[in-house]
């Protein structure tokens, strides 16, 4: 049978078309191509499944506006061996494409991470992570990979949304759905989904996720909100969220496949038990203890002491055999004894109270060099912060898909191994590294001063010292000392404070709150809840929990106690330390010199190649930035130089007019005349009958180069040529003719 090029496509077609829906079956997926959509803030939102990657557990695009993201979820077929958690992993992954511009670098591909693509990759995990079985083990991938990106519409949002749809139709076990809105404060009103125009007004950046029940994230900055209007905010968040999650139901009521089964990886319930009954009370007593060190140390010796019994009961071999369930049992009896001290009998492991806040203590200056440095204190956790200002230009380059190219405030965040007694190289910043400092930045950017008030680039750079939980927030306490010493005119100084929580599962109303959680307790409690604010108001929240979610009493009280544990830390231990930013920066820090000039004065400043700024800067030694507006900074630790500089650049920019006076340089003679430097490398021309009221006959008899000479400009041709005279001016002195120039400027004002 002989088959033409068309029966041959056809054919092709057929047996992909069959090899897709065999492999689609043995998935227990779903072939055909489907879409639905709901309004959101206004806007259709769609989300599309069974056209793309066929290969995995679930494929959804959202699209919202002209925005468009593409989330796959994958699972593995076996679980992974020797691992004590759930090994799940989200990647937001920014396409260049997306925005219509072609990456940087030498290889003009995307390379690692932008630091906003791994914070929204945190933020995608934190509300569908507590929501998979406990005892699940097998590795999940999330990819998020941004399509298309309108500006008005956020790919953020989307992702969430998508990665929650995906889990909820896939055969995935995933106890949601979820979903997520942006709330702005715009005018006086809350606005869902803000669109860039919105963004430039609202005093509110907030992220808010969700089931239909309760709040399972909440991301937020803003500009010193108070705490009834930040959870107005998100009720009104909530409100959106329930009619995404139902419509992510019907979805998955629709096109959802059965759960897969999974190897259930329970603590060994006799194990547990043998271990419970014989040193349930011992480990109560053990995890007590003001000291992390201690406590360490005693579950150490305790994990030794165990395994010995079962080595003299079992022998080695069984011991041996049965290791990692032995390391289960005694990780859960710690979490069961440090829930049961504190839900039950309301005792925290360091003895405090259940709203007591550790020892505090500041101290600022302590380093000599530097622009800014300050030392926060908390118990066991300490942070030291280094302020360093810069210039203009030296502002952080961002290489993503928001419409900022520049940030001139920049935090960072770095936690050593040996600040929780560890001894592991440093591989430079991780996820958790760069969420810290984001956070940090993010409540301490509303209260930098704009750069007309305060025109330097600042960097923060927070040094975890010691770690005992909570260390983010003291970096927010540091990172306020070190601006304040540095000098910056910083609006209100910025506090950071976490509160825990411990909740009976069965009962939503029934939990204990904790103010100021150390390691252990945000380890085996709920929720780690943080906020950093002025006296005034919020400028940033981040909430991390392990239930299901919080409901809105929960979320009130924790604004109430970190509000008042915020005003504490204030008053009682920061300002009595420095109550005030300096009223000078550093003599080390670059002092700024700033003027105006005329835009198209800036060629002439800059020169041919460069070549005039080039001799100000190797003259001087300063750093100058010019503005496209023909703003002027000069950058020097020496402000006699930076004076110097300035002087230089505004006689290069300086319009001369007729009748003006000036004392210049002589910088040749001719037969006809003389050329005199008059500022700027501007020369003029004293004919040789302007120079005395007598005749002359010979300049150089009257004048030589490199003599100082008062001129007066008596003419400016169309060309810029300039006619001087030096008559009745050569009794002048340098001091009269400022004098002289002083009284035109005042003529002129």
């Amino acid at each position: 049978m002989c088959l033409n090029n068309k029966h041959i496509l056809e054919v092709t077609f057929i047996e992909k078309l069959s090899s897709y829906i065999n492999l689609n079956k043995l998935k227990g997926g779903r072939i055909m191509f489907k879409t639905y959509s709901m309004e959101l803030a206004g806007r259709p939102l769609t989300i599309e499944t069974g056209k793309f990657a066929g290969l995995a557990n679930a494929d959804v695009v959202v699209r919202y506006g002209e925005t468009v993201v593409m989330v796959n979820v994958t699972a593995s077929k076996e679980p992974r061996d020797g691992i004590d958690f759930f090994p799940l992993s989200v990647d937001y992954e920014e396409k260049m494409y997306a925005v219509g511009k072609i990456p940087g670098g030498f290889t003009r591909r995307e390379g690692k991470a932008a630091d906003k693509a791994i914070l929204v990759s945190r933020a995608i995990d934190r509300p569908i992570r507590p929501l998979f079985p406990k005892d699940f083990r097998n590795d999940v991938v999330v990819v998020a990979t941004v399509l298309s990106v309108e500006p008005d519409n956020s790919p953020e949002v989307c992702a969430m949304i998508g990665t929650s749809a995906a889990l909820s139709i896939s055969d995935i076990p995933f106890g949601g759905p979820t979903a997520a809105v942006k709330v702005g404060y715009v005018d006086g009103k809350f606005v869902i989904n803000p669109t860039l125009e919105e963004r430039a007004k609202t005093e509110l950046d907030l992220t808010v996720a969700g089931t239909i029940e309760k709040i399972a994230m909440i991301e937020a900055g803003a500009k010193e909100l108070p705490d009834d209007k930040m959870l107005e905010a998100i009720k009104t968040g909530h409100e959106e969220i329930k009619k995404v999650c139902k419509f992510i139901s019907d979805i998955k009521a629709d096109i959802g496949k059965p759960k897969m089964e999974y190897k259930s990886f329970e603590v060994d319930h006799d194990i547990y038990e043998e271990i419970e009954a014989n040193f349930e009370e011992r480990m109560y007593n053990d995890v007590q203890a003001l000291e992390k060190e201690v406590r360490d140390k005693n579950m150490e010796k305790l994990s030794e002491d165990v395994t010995n019994y079962f080595i003299e009961k079992y022998g080695e071999e069984r011991a041996e055999e049965v290791k990692q369930d032995i390391a289960d049992s005694l990780y859960k009896l710690e979490k069961k004894s440090v829930r049961k001290m504190i839900f039950e009998e309301h005792k925290r492991p360091d003895g405090r109270a259940i709203d007591e806040i550790r020892p505090l203590s500041c101290e600022v200056g302590l380093l000599p060099r530097v622009h800014g440095s300050g030392l926060f204190t908390r118990g066991q956790t300490q942070v030291l912060s280094v302020a360093t200002l810069g210039m203009k230009n030296e502002e952080q380059i961002l290489d993503g898909l928001d419409e900022e190219e520049t940030k001139r405030y920049i935090h960072q965040y770095n936690f050593p191994s040996y600040s929780v007694g560890e001894a592991r190289p440093s591989r430079g910043p991780g996820r958790r590294e760069i969420g810290h400092g984001a956070l940090a930045e993010r409540a301490l950017v509303p209260v930098i001063p704009s750069e007309e008030e305060f025109p330097y680039t600042i960097r923060v750079v927070s040094e975890v010292l010691s770690s005992n939980g909570s260390t983010s927030q003291a970096s927010i306490c540091g990172s306020t000392l070190a601006l304040m010493d540095a000098g910056v005119p910083i609006k209100n100084p910025v506090a950071g404070i976490s509160t825990g929580l411990v909740s009976n599962p069965e009962d939503p109303d029934d939990y204990v709150m904790l103010t100021d959680i150390q390691g252990l307790e945000d380890f085996f409690g709920d929720m780690d809840f943080k906020v950093g604010g002025t006296k005034n108001g919020i400028t940033a929240i981040q909430v991390d929990i392990k239930c299901d979610g919080l409901t809105y009493d929960i979320i009130a009280e924790a604004f109430e106690r970190t509000e008042k544990a915020r005003m504490h830390i204030l008053n009682d231990v920061m300002l009595p330390v420095i109550s005030k930013p300096r009223e000078e920066i550093s003599k080390y820090a670059p002092q700024i010199v700033t003027t105006q000039i005329k835009v198209e004065k800036i060629k002439d400043v800059i020169g041919k190649g460069g070549e005039t700024i080039n001799k100000i800067i190797d003259a001087t030694g300063v750093k100058i930035d010019i503005e496209e507006d023909g703003q002027v900074m000069i950058y020097s630790p020496d402000q006699d130089k930076a004076y110097e500089a300035l002087d230089m650049i505004e006689d290069i920019v300086r319009e001369f007019e007729v009748g003006q006076i000036y004392y210049g340089t002589v910088t040749r003679t001719t037969s006809f005349g003389a050329f005199v430097d008059i500022g700027g490398g501007k020369e003029g021309l004293v004919h040789i009958s302007k120079i005395a009221k007598e005749r002359v006959n010979k300049v150089e008899d009257y004048v030589k180069p490199g003599d100082k000479v008062p001129v007066k400009v008596i003419g400016i041709d169309d060309q810029g040529k300039i006619n001087l005279t030096m008559k009745d001016l050569v009794d002048l002195s340098q001091e009269k003719i400022l004098e002289e120039e002083l009284k035109d400027d005042n003529k002129e004002e």
